[in-house]
């Protein structure tokens, strides 16, 4: 053993616990023994033990109990069992309590030793794991924003810096730059991580409905209210509510806000009743919010509360860098949720998506991705399986050198061997697919434009693929 350890033995034989105490010290070890159950207890508390050595009979008291209690409050203490009165299903029974191991006396020096050594081991595993599970929960939240960026960086730096902070949160950025991730990742890392994570789109709702579903609203408050409802502050209470869009907020909604901000307290849409919460709010916006302000959109007061921490998200054309690994990344999970051997882009592919100004961001980088994964051909993917906006090419040039084979249709060469319907194939998704994208993915303007009914159309798509609803994004 490479250091002492303080061990706790428990016997009520005190020349035999004080003739193996001794031993033990001479090994270097700190020894306390305990003649009874309510002293090992109190030992236990008092100090903090690496081990501890027990007899079952201990009095007319049972060791069991002593087990057991350790197990339930003491977790990573090991416990070695040492009795004269083993039974056959004893060791079974004392492991089942919570024991590590069970010797028998007399005790045989080597074997109390290997059994104390390696009750130390399982116990620096343990607490290893209990470390690693730590570091992982601090890490939580972070793993899929990947970056290299000096500017990345030092975010998430801020992110550790105020992921316990009550004051409110502003992340600005544009549409794509991963908000909601920053958002999630804060909570992960703060000690409300195990309460609840609430997101609100305040763009996507109208006012009225906006109101009830931050607040909540009783029954009887508008047409259709036939029950109460409970809002996101209130769902959110001991976790995180992220209101992302805040710039979309009417007036009257922000005066709403301020209020709940600053109190945290509500009252439900027609009710009278003060509600109060322990909510944490982090808000988002695309939208240049002191612009806003100077324009009379976006009330002063209001900016200033939630403008206490800024996190500003830069564009993905402002850290180039990052587009290799995020690429990377992106090809392993579409490998990986359509069963495929993953793919990589070559050079002069990388090149060209380097070079793009990604108006989208990293949600439209992760799209075009997964566009090229799923339409391309093999697992070399190259500027062809970009698409036309990335390559210069209008979609008509694009279709064009698509139907001439470019992009992965089956040329005559590819094409020999086949029946006619599967040469037809290839060409045949390229245009349906091409028809879906100009018609915004709405089938029935899609079978008018293609002059076949919407039952011919859902037959096909369901044949060649198009029916998954992931290419609606690529």
């Amino acid at each position: 053993m490479s250091s002492p350890l303080s061990i706790l033995l428990v016997d009520d034989d005190c020349h035999l616990a004080e003739s193996l105490a001794d031993w033990l010290r001479g090994l270097a070890h700190h020894v306390v023994t305990a003649s009874c159950l309510m002293d090992a207890k109190e030992q236990l508390l008092q100090h903090g033990f690496d081990l501890v050595i027990t007899d079952l009979r201990i009095g007319q008291e049972d060791g069991f109990d002593l087990i057991r209690h350790s197990r339930r409050r003491y977790p990573d203490i090991p416990v070695l069992v040492v009795t004269g009165y083993a039974m056959p299903d004893t060791a079974v029974e004392a492991v089942h309590a919570g024991a590590f191991d069970l010797l028998t006396k007399p005790l045989i020096d080597d074997e109390l030793l290997l059994s104390i050594e390696r009750a130390v081991e399982q116990r620096e595993i343990k607490l290893e794991n209990h470390k690693l599970r730590e570091e992982l929960d601090q890490r939580s939240g972070l793993k899929n924003i990947l970056s290299h960026d000096y500017r990345m960086l030092k975010l998430f730096d801020m992110v550790d810096s105020v992921a316990d902070a009550r004051a409110s949160i502003l992340i600005t950025g544009e549409n794509g730059t991963g908000k909601s991730m920053i958002a999630r990742a804060i909570h992960a890392r703060s000690a409300r991580r195990n309460g609840p994570f609430v997101e609100v789109a305040c763009g996507a709702l109208p006012d009225t409905l906006l109101e009830s579903e931050l607040f909540g609203h009783v029954a009887g408050a508008f047409t259709g209210a036939n029950h109460d409802r409970m809002g996101k502050f209130k769902q959110a209470d001991g976790g995180t509510l992220f209101l992302d869009e805040i710039g979309t907020a009417s007036p009257a909604m922000q005066v709403k806000l301020l209020r709940v901000l600053q109190e945290f307290q509500f009252e439900q849409l027609g009710g009278s009743e003060t509600h109060s919460v322990d909510t944490r709010v982090i808000l988002a916006s695309n939208d240049d919010l002191s612009s806003a302000v100077k324009q009379g959109r976006f009330r002063q007061d209001l900016y200033y509360r939630i403008n206490v921490v800024n996190l500003v998200l830069p564009a993905l054309r402002e850290r180039v860098g990052d587009i290799p690994l995020l690429v990377k990344h992106f090809l392993h999970e579409v490998a990986e949720a359509c069963g495929r051997e993953s793919a990589e882009f070559n050079d002069e592919a990388m090149s060209r998506l380097q070079a793009y100004a990604w108006p989208g961001n990293v949600r439209q980088l992760e799209n075009v991705v997964e566009r090229a994964v799923l339409l391309g051909s093999g697992t070399r993917l190259t500027i062809d399986d970009l698409p036309p906006e990335l390559t210069g090419q209008s979609e008509q040039a694009w279709w064009s050198n698509s139907l001439q084979g470019d992009s992965g249709i089956s040329t005559t060469e590819e094409s020999r061997g086949k029946t006619l319907r599967e040469a037809l194939e290839a060409p045949e998704r390229q245009i349906i697919l091409q028809a879906l994208r100009q018609n915004e993915w709405n089938r029935a303007s899609t079978a008018e434009a293609l002059d076949i009914n919407r039952t011919t159309l859902y037959k096909k798509m369901k044949r060649l693929g198009l029916d998954d609803p992931r290419l609606q994004f690529a």
